[in-house]
């Protein structure tokens, strides 16, 4: 499912003191959920074990000139990259950070892991899914350390279509590090070095093939808060198009290993079903309110890719589509193929293998990969763990959902503060019961409850009658008169 990325004012380390309301805020939604910042004193001990005991892959790659793209403040780097051409077409390595090597299966550290799930975003922090001494030291891809990897060997034709793909274990060394915004800067100036040029390309024909196979992609906005003379302020930062290039490698990466698995009739997919007539007129409301045009006849996917990310009321619609991207699950199989192995935004089987950092199901997927392209079986750990991933993935994405919706709200709540007793226009995305409309600002990318009754698809007024940042609430009435 799509995130919504979300950056906001941070308290001093170690000063709560020094915490905002809005700090607060989600500092009180962490104990709510249970997140402790704390890493269990055992399952680092684990970690650190098996960092001082590490026997890295005999094959050596430490030559191959790795290059990592990452917000600049990340220091959990679970991939690195290096492309190049081969005749009329490109060969990809991508390196993902090998995690196995640090987990032992049934020790602590394994069993903190599957109790978390996955990494948590708040605004301020995050909760890592394991500890920093392996996240965002050994274990990270890091610039000028040995490290060892996953390496996804890939040959693409002259269009970007994977002609072979393998995977093996290697020492790699990544020689530099960039952000999506110093690669675009050198695209844009019109002399990249070959390696972002190159990415650019892949990156443009992997674009148009997921396009041609009916793919819906949704690059998120980043929201920012800032705090102004007292009161919040947010706008919406358009996502670059080096973050899509970015993006494209790791999901041909997903779509192998999905292949992978399924001609070894053994692995975990990422499924989810198409979305479904109501989200989508849900949604087509949204488009109206917002006042962008979307033709009957044309798909959603088609749609989202006229958006225009430099364009305020675009960028809103873009972070609505999310109702679009719903019913993600995981899909063991062990022995025989699913039914259902699509997972409909990609419009192909896919596979999740390329954030073993952050996410636990990527572990154990990346074994499995392993193992078949190179004939071995799958070691019995794993396919012990395979049923059991679903739920604890289920219970994480539970978790990370309300991270996700209880921040946003105190974000909304903190932005709408100081505008109590203000009026807005709004149309009305959705009916509910007992006199209850769901209603989309104009101008800010807030949906929100409202009491009251009017047409669906009709443009109101509505005011602000009480925004509470610790409750993370927002009340809105319609206007009188």
């Amino acid at each position: 499912m799509p995130k919504r990325p979300i950056v906001a004012p941070q308290a001093t380390p170690g000063s709560p003191e020094q915490r905002g309301p809005l700090e607060q805020s989600f500092q009180a939604l962490r104990e709510e959920l249970g997140l402790s910042e704390t890493y269990p004193p055992e399952a680092v001990a684990d970690a650190e074990r098996a960092i001082a005991e590490l026997a890295l892959p005999e094959r050596d790659e430490t030559a191959v000139p790795f290059f990592t793209i990452d917000p600049p403040s990340a220091r959990d780097l679970d991939q690195a990259m290096f492309l190049e051409r081969a005749g009329q077409g490109y060969r990809v390595r991508y390196a993902i950070a090998d995690v196995p090597a640090f987990v032992t299966p049934g020790g602590p550290l394994d069993a903190e892991t599957r109790r978390r799930g996955q990494t948590m975003y708040f605004p301020d922090m995050r909760i890592p899914l394991h500890p920093a001494v392996l996240s965002e030291e050994a274990g990270s891809l890091l610039p000028g350390q040995v490290r060892p990897a996953y390496v996804w060997d890939f040959e693409l034709d002259a269009q970007g279509e994977v002609a072979s793909a393998t995977v093996y274990r290697a020492q790699v060394r990544s020689t530099e590090r960039f952000d999506y915004e110093q690669v675009q800067a050198e695209v844009d100036g019109g002399s990249p070095r070959e390696s972002f040029a190159l990415l650019k390309e892949i990156g443009e024909k992997r674009i148009a093939l997921e396009r041609a196979r009916g793919g819906a992609s949704l690059p998120m906005p980043e929201q920012e808060v800032t705090l102004v003379d007292g009161s919040y302020r947010m706008h919406l930062r358009p996502p670059v198009a080096s973050e899509d290039w970015n993006a494209q490698i790791s999901l041909m990466t997903g779509m192998a290993a999905a292949d992978l698995m399924l001609q070894a009739k053994v692995g975990i997919l990422r499924t989810m079903p198409p979305a479904d007539e109501q989200a989508i007129a849900r949604f087509r409301r949204q488009a109206k309110a917002l006042g962008v045009p979307w033709e009957e006849g044309v798909p959603y996917g088609e749609f989202l890719r006229t958006l225009e990310r430099t364009d305020g009321q675009h960028l809103a619609l873009i972070y609505a589509a999310t109702s679009l991207f719903r019913g993600a699950g995981y899909t063991p199989f062990d022995g025989s193929t699913p039914e259902q192995v699509e997972q409909a935004a990609v419009a192909a089987a896919y596979a999740h293998v390329t954030a073993p950092l952050r996410r636990l199901v990527d572990r154990f997927g990346l074994v499995i990969c392993e193992s078949v392209a190179n004939g071995r079986e799958v070691p019995g750990w794993v396919r012990e763990a395979l049923p059991t991933l679903p739920e604890l993935m289920k219970a994480s994405d539970t978790i990370a959902g309300k991270v996700e919706r209880g921040s946003a709200d105190a974000v909304e709540a903190a932005i709408l503060s100081d505008k109590v007793g203000q009026t807005f226009a709004a149309v009305v995305v959705e009916q509910r019961d007992k006199g209850k409309l769901q209603v989309q600002l104009v101008d800010l990318p807030v949906v929100a409850t409202c009491q009251g009754q009017a047409e669906l698809g009709s443009t109101v007024q509505v005011t602000v009658v009480a925004a509470d940042i610790a409750a993370r609430t927002v009340t809105f009435e319609l206007a009188k008169g």
